[in-house]
């Protein structure tokens, strides 16, 4: 796979945009734009309603159409907000150059945004910044698509071939049947796979979906007439008429969605330990260190994400012994201490990792971090326990406030852990890691009969 580079793009543009607005306010030497409230309040306006208009959600297939309209709602919605901030912050102050300012900045922007997109489309046509991808299916639309993708050299795409298990398909590019495409994805490195609905079933799209996701490929539906899209498909318009549904990315292959959780990890670990951990710190260091030898945190190598390994934190609440890394705690196991049992009892072993959260090895929600001599043991009894390792380690999760925490002791305990993992997973969203540690919190202060 190639590395993609389209995010880069993207905040080349961003940055170029933010170059103009600035520029223009020290072109026109007016005291009124040359000032540090009024660059910064442009410079966030237009981020932020950028956002919300998509305005550099531009793709390859985009049509000139699509990015005329970009244009005229994203300078639309800024020229309100540039109108509103002399009304609101400069009221009664006549202000010059008010028409100038807007007409070099949006004559700029069109032009370097033309410009922009007729250099990528040059870049392309020279066999640069391509996309590798395959079709799989044959039929009348699959026909259109790889028209496209021959004819259409500016967009992008290199067509390696399409599969079928039609026996009839006459086509020089015919590969082969569909259950040998997924050799053929791996080893030619193909980007993006595009699926015939008139010919793949539900349960194959299902299957080429899940591999398409574990291998970090791109996977389009081409529809037939009677094909609507649903919750989990964007449609998409490749020149005016051809129409594609794309499978949508999982939460956490979107930037935006790592950056908030990051955020909000970082944000919610500092108050933790600064109103929290500040003093339960001391005051349990001094408790465990009383009651028998050893260190007051208890450090153990975990798999966090993508399988790595980091050390995770936590208040030691065994008395040292050899088999902390090898054996689960059970119900009244000797190995607890006193203190350690009323830390198990209520969570508080677990604070520590606030700091592997700040650290960046961990999260505050997420599927819990196992031992990597258990890991392997798992990944024999649950299919898809891999995927577990696409996001951070979490302190709690979706499965600890499920009920499955603790010992586990048969296969079905760590089959509905995955399950609810992957749940988490597939459907996170702030507010779903919000209720997650207000049931975490009410859980300690309720109690759970597998605290142990």
């Amino acid at each position: 796979m190639k590395k993609r580079y389209s995010k880069y793009i993207r905040a080349l543009f961003l940055l170029l945009d933010l170059l103009v607005l600035n520029l223009i306010s020290f072109f026109l030497k007016d005291n009124e734009y040359i000032n540090i409230n009024f660059l910064i309040y442009i410079s966030v306006f237009w981020i932020v309603s950028s956002i919300f208009t998509r305005f550099y959600k531009i793709y390859r297939y985009t049509s000139v159409y699509k990015i005329i309209g970009l244009l005229l709602t994203q300078l639309l919605i800024f020229s309100l907000g540039y109108f509103a901030y002399f009304s609101i912050f400069r009221e009664g102050v006549v202000v010059n150059n008010q028409a100038k300012y807007l007409f070099l900045v949006s004559s700029l922007i069109i032009f370097f945004k033309f410009l922009g997109v007729y250099l990528l489309r040059k870049y392309r046509t020279s066999g640069k910044n391509y996309r590798k991808v395959i079709v799989l299916g044959s039929d009348n639309s699959t026909k259109k698509i790889i028209e496209l993708f021959k004819n259409e050299k500016e967009l992008g795409y290199i067509y390696f071939g399409l599969f079928s298990d039609r026996k009839t398909v006459q086509d020089t590019s015919f590969l082969g049947k569909i259950e040998n495409s997924f050799d053929y994805i791996v080893k030619n490195g193909i980007d993006e796979i595009y699926c015939s609905l008139s010919e793949l079933n539900e349960t194959t799209i299902k299957k080429i979906t899940q591999f398409a996701s574990k291998n970090n490929r791109v996977v389009k539906l081409i529809p037939n007439a009677n094909e609507l899209s649903n919750k989990n498909r964007v449609t998409e318009y490749y020149g005016d008429s051809l129409r594609i549904l794309k499978v949508k990315k999982m939460p956490f292959e979107l930037m935006e969605s790592k950056a908030i959780k990051r955020i909000f990890d970082i944000a919610f670990s500092i108050v933790v330990c600064i109103f929290v951990l500040s003093w339960l710190y001391p005051l349990l260091f001094v408790l465990i260190k009383l009651e028998s030898r050893g260190p007051a945190i208890f450090k153990q190598i975990r798999e966090g994400l993508h399988g790595g390994e980091f050390v995770c934190y936590k208040f030691r609440s065994m008395y040292l012994n050899d088999a902390a890394d090898k054996v689960h705690t059970r119900k009244n196991d000797t190995r607890v201490t006193k203190v350690g049992a009323f830390l198990r009892r209520t969570s508080l072993d677990e604070f520590p990792q606030f700091f592997n959260v700040l650290y960046g090895s961990m999260s505050v929600v997420g599927p819990r971090p196992h031992l990597e001599r258990l890991a392997q043991e798992y990944q024999k009894d649950v299919d898809n326990y891999i995927e577990r390792h696409n996001v951070k380690p979490g302190i709690t999760g979706l499965a600890q406030v499920s009920g499955y925490r603790g010992e586990i002791r048969k296969k079905a305990d760590i089959k509905n852990r995955v399950r609810l993992d992957i749940f988490y997973i597939e459907n996170w969203s702030l507010a779903l890691d919000l209720k997650i540690i207000i049931k975490t919190i009410f859980n300690i202060f309720k109690g759970d009969e597998k605290a142990y």
